[in-house]
């Protein structure tokens, strides 16, 4: 994460635009953190990140309604994740385009499922809009106000890295569960 901080102080803005077209929650967070030292603008930052954030859905929207032949090779590997977005969908309605905003892992399939569907662009265009605010203004915030406890933690994990591989190694083993319970075939009998 401290990579990650200097590299935003040094190249900010551009590698937070970047950064944000596949989700951006680490580059927000120290964006947010930056600002609060003075390093970045926190309005700035909110407004790059939430534009960044909608291009990118907007994106894999496009790429899941326009490219399905060329998206075949990707999502045959993802068949049951696919599947499970398409129930999140059913299950949710239009909140699952805000509530996949916070999701890791399943944030770049919502975006193609519903491309894959025949859902209304405009629709999907509005309510993205306002998630990307959504979003963009929650975590940038939460970590600009939150920066004064946030500064410690980033410089002891810093100086504690095993901590971070720790956390990182457990949270994608929880997701591997999660895909792998909520994905498997049930038998019938």
């Amino acid at each position: 994460m401290s990579e990650v901080m200097g590299s935003l102080s040094t190249y900010g803005y551009i590698i937070l635009f970047l950064y944000s077209l596949g989700g951006g929650y680490v580059a927000i967070i120290a964006a947010g953190i930056l600002s609060h030292l003075g390093e970045m603008n926190i309005i700035v930052s909110i407004i790059i990140a939430t534009l960044a954030n909608f291009t990118g859905d907007t994106l894999l929207f496009y790429m899941g309604r326009y490219n399905k032949q060329e998206m075949h090779s990707y999502l045959q590997k993802h068949r049951r994740k696919l599947a499970l977005a398409h129930i999140k969908i059913k299950q949710y309605g239009d909140a699952i385009i805000i509530i996949q905003k916070y999701i890791y892992g399943i944030k770049t399939l919502v975006p193609l499922a519903i491309g894959l569907t025949r859902y209304d662009f405009k629709r999907f265009s509005s309510i993205n809009a306002f998630a990307s605010i959504v979003w963009g203004v929650s975590v940038g915030l939460s970590a600009y106000y939150a920066g004064s406890f946030l500064v410690p933690v980033v410089e002891y994990l810093g100086d504690h890295f095993y901590f971070v591989l720790l956390f990182l190694a457990v949270t994608v083993a929880l997701l591997a569960w999660y895909f792998k319970s909520a994905t498997k075939k049930k038998v019938r009998n």
